[in-house]
């Protein structure tokens, strides 16, 4: 209880987070580029400092900072958990045998679908995209308008794959 109070104070919230990020971000951004030269880390930690403390000052610039943390942290778990799901795909067993390249995509593309729903579902936005999808006037176009394009797109791998036959053939 304690904890939650002290993590969620406006001192916490509106200053401390806000400065570490800019700070760890502008010195590793610094550090990785070395734009200022090779084992330049005291001067890379100045100018990371002076940067963190001038964004705090203003309130503009903190408050695009702090309402831009949360939806960086989401995307950066989203993200992490779909490339975890990519490197069980795409990772090679102990005989060092591979996936079919086919197989790989066709996982990839249901791990990305199955991360896409699982975010619907957790923001709790599912029964609206449902009732958009399914029930709402109007969403007879919207499936017509996705069979048109798994049409064009399996076409489109058709002729690609037709091409690439007659080459290797001659």
């Amino acid at each position: 209880m304690v904890l939650e109070t002290i993590l969620s104070s406006d001192l916490a919230v509106y200053i401390i987070y806000p400065f570490l990020f800019v700070f760890v971000l502008l010195f590793a951004i610094l550090e990785k580029s070395k734009i200022l030269g090779e084992d330049k880390h005291q001067i890379n930690s100045v100018i990371s400092l002076s940067m963190a403390l001038i964004s705090i000052a203003f309130p503009w610039a903190r408050e695009v900072i702090v309402n831009l943390m949360p939806f960086l942290a989401v995307s950066a778990t989203v993200i992490l958990v779909f490339l975890i799901l990519y490197g069980f795909v795409a990772s090679t067993n102990d005989k060092g045998l591979e996936i079919n390249k086919n197989v790989q995509i066709g996982l990839t593309v249901l791990a990305a679908l199955f991360v896409i729903v699982t975010v619907i579902v957790v923001t709790g936005q599912w029964n609206r995209v449902y009732s958009w999808l399914f029930i709402d006037y109007g969403s007879g176009p919207i499936w017509g308008n996705i069979l048109l394009f798994a049409i064009i797109i399996g076409v489109f791998v058709v002729v690609l794959n037709s091409g690439k036959g007659k080459k290797s053939s001659e």
